[in-house]
C-alpha cells in the first residue's frame, strides 16, 4: 500500500499543534496571558494570537504567533514582550518567538472569555 501522506497538503492543519502534554505548557500559556495587545484590552493568548507553543527535549520553547493586523504598531516589539514573559519561567532554557500572518488572524480565533470581555457574546 502506498503512503498517501507524502506530498499531501490538502487537509493538513494551517497551524502546527502545540506541545500541550509537556509539564511546562500550562505555565507558558499563563505567561502569554500576561502580554496584552495594546489596542485591545485582552491578552494575546485569549485573543488567539498565539498559534503554536512548541517545547523541545531540553525545554527550549518556540512560539509562533500573529498580530491582529500586519500593520500593528507594536509588530517589532511584541515578540520581545512574549519572550520576556516566558523566558524567566523555571525550567525554560530559551525562547524563540516567530511571527506569521498565514493564516491571518480572525475574530473567530478568540476564546469565549475574550469574546465576552469585548462584548461579542
Amino acid at each position: 500500500m502506498q503512503d498517501q501522506t507524502v506530498g499531501q497538503t490538502e487537509g493538513a492543519p494551517l497551524i502546527k499543534p502545540s506541545t500541550t502534554d509537556h509539564p511546562l505548557y500550562p505555565q507558558i500559556v499563563e505567561a502569554c496571558r500576561t502580554v496584552y495587545d495594546p489596542e485591545i484590552p485582552v491578552n494575546i493568548f485569549d485573543l488567539g494570537l498565539v498559534y503554536t507553543i512548541e517545547i523541545g527535549k531540553e525545554n527550549e520553547v518556540e512560539i509562533t504567533m500573529t498580530l491582529t493586523a500586519p500593520g500593528c504598531p507594536v509588530a517589532g516589539e511584541m515578540p520581545g514582550w512574549v519572550a520576556n514573559a516566558v523566558e524567566p519561567l523555571a525550567g525554560v532554557k530559551h525562547v524563540d518567538v516567530q511571527m506569521t500572518f498565514d493564516p491571518p488572524w480572525g475574530m473567530d480565533m478568540m476564546s469565549d472569555e475574550a469574546r465576552l470581555e469585548l462584548g461579542f457574546m
